[in-house]
């Protein structure tokens, strides 16, 4: 084996490099001392907070609107559906959707032949019982007979008085027989007069007794006679109010006849279906010819430059909505928002059903168009805000930032690029802003979407 051989360095060389003071020293010492600095400030750096990189906003003043946002849909406000008010059989409706009628022009046409007929029918049996009326007159006493009854009714008075003044004077007669009896007998018996005489007069008296029975007789007879001859007229009347209760009878037939043509005429006239109503032809329901009964819809008929919104929404939400509340619209992409103001909260809720299959209780908002533009028809869809509530300048943070805190809100604002837990009071909330009364100014950024990671001292940075 080979052996190398062993250099020896100069001493000189030695005590050189054992100085502190030579520059080999020097510059390892520089080297070693960077070296450690560089890891020591890395070692720092790696155990040093990494800031956590959160979206942050300010806190600013300005317009609030606090409105109830849901889903309307626009409306004719007197939509008329036009049916056939008889049945029989519909000519082809020449209208089509979208052609303008103007109000009493005629929209359809029902055949009026089948409702002609019957009119006449019924003119016919009104005019036979008007002519029965007519002949109830037939049927009871002549004026005539009945002048002549009152006519007998005054000769038997007359008779009866005339008997009646006979009774009397046989009366007279008679009274004065017995009293020229009395005196013969009283002077027979003195034998002043002779028995003759006194039998004449007894004579007398006995005939005037039986003048005055049969005057008395002749005075029944004829107050008989006049009872009779009133009775006569009696009777004659009584068969002059007889036929009364035929034309009672008439009047009744006559009244229904007479109903039952108004009627007919006036269905007859009605096959000339007219508009109620001056608009736009809305939809068609019936078109072709065909048969109908009464009561079927044949065509809708609506003004569209009178439209109104119709919005339901949750009736907890409708508690906050009061006529003339101001309702932003959008009718679709694109269109600039339409303004409507609330005309009225229905009084009455029903329930719906909602996309999850819960049962809500909603109630109708009515709207009525500020700047409807023509283009917007019935029936069309659109997105909603109702404003309940708005201020022109209040200061505001954004929903997103709140959070709660026992039993309050809270959010985080960034100072010195730290999270700083700050609690404050909030007034009116929108759909993504609330109203600050306390606890913020108007500057101070806040940080949004906070989670758990942020405590108060957390360093932040904003994205």
């Amino acid at each position: 084996m080979k052996l190398l051989p062993r250099t020896t360095q100069p001493a000189s060389d030695l005590r050189e490099d054992l100085s502190p003071h030579s520059p080999k020293k020097k510059s390892r010492w520089l080297i070693y001392g960077g070296a450690a600095i560089a890891t020591f400030t890395a070692i720092v750096w790696a155990f040093r907070p990494t800031p956590i990189a959160v979206e942050t906003s300010a806190v600013t003043r300005g317009e609030l609107h606090v409105s109830v946002a849901a889903e309307g849909k626009t409306r004719i406000r007197d939509r008329f559906v036009i049916s056939a008010p008889v049945s029989g059989r519909l000519t082809r409706i020449q209208l089509k959707a979208g052609d303008a009628v103007q109000p009493g022009e005629i929209v359809a046409q029902i055949e009026p032949l089948t409702l002609t007929a019957p009119v006449q029918e019924a003119l016919g049996r009104l005019a036979e019982a008007r002519a029965q009326q007519e002949g109830v007159a037939t049927q009871r006493p002549k004026s005539a007979t009945l002048a002549q009854a009152q006519t007998r009714i005054q000769a038997a008075i007359a008779t009866q008085r005339q008997a009646e003044a006979s009774v009397a004077q046989a009366q007279a007669a008679f009274n004065q027989a017995q009293r020229d009896r009395q005196r013969a007998q009283e002077m027979a018996a003195s034998g002043v007069i002779s028995r003759r005489d006194r039998e004449n007069a007894e004579l007398v008296e006995i005939t005037r007794a039986k003048e005055l029975e049969s005057a008395t007789l002749a005075a029944k007879a004829a107050s008989a006679e006049v009872d009779v001859a009133r009775a006569a007229l009696t009777v004659l009347q009584a068969e002059q109010r007889d036929p009364d209760y035929l034309l009672k009878v008439y009047d009744a037939r006559i009244a229904s006849i007479e109903a039952d043509l108004a009627k007919l005429q006036d269905e007859a006239n009605r096959t000339s279906v007219r508009s109620p109503s001056g608009g736009q032809v809305l939809r068609l329901l019936q078109q072709s010819a065909q048969s109908v009964t009464a009561g079927t819809p044949l065509l809708e008929i609506g003004d569209i430059s009178k439209l109104e919104i119709v919005i339901d929404v949750l009736s907890t939400d409708a508690l906050r909505i009061k006529p003339e509340n101001v309702i932003l619209v959008q009718a679709g992409a694109g269109m600039p928002m339409l303004k409507a103001k609330v005309r009225q909260v229905e009084p009455s809720a029903f329930t719906k059903i909602s996309a999850l299959g819960v049962e809500e209780q909603r109630v109708n908002v009515i709207g009525d168009f500020i700047n409807a533009p023509a283009s917007l028809g019935d029936g069309y869809r659109s997105d909603v805000q109702i404003v309940v509530w708005q201020n022109p300048n209040v200061l505001k943070v954004p929903l997103s930032a709140l959070f709660r805190c026992d039993q309050a809100w809270c959010v985080f604002s960034v100072q010195d690029s730290k999270a700083q837990e700050r609690s404050i009071e909030i007034g009116q909330r929108s759909t993504f802003e609330a109203e600050v009364q306390k606890g913020l100014q108007a500057g101070e950024t806040v940080i949004l979407h906070p989670n758990e990671q942020i405590t108060t001292g957390t360093l932040v940075k904003s994205r």
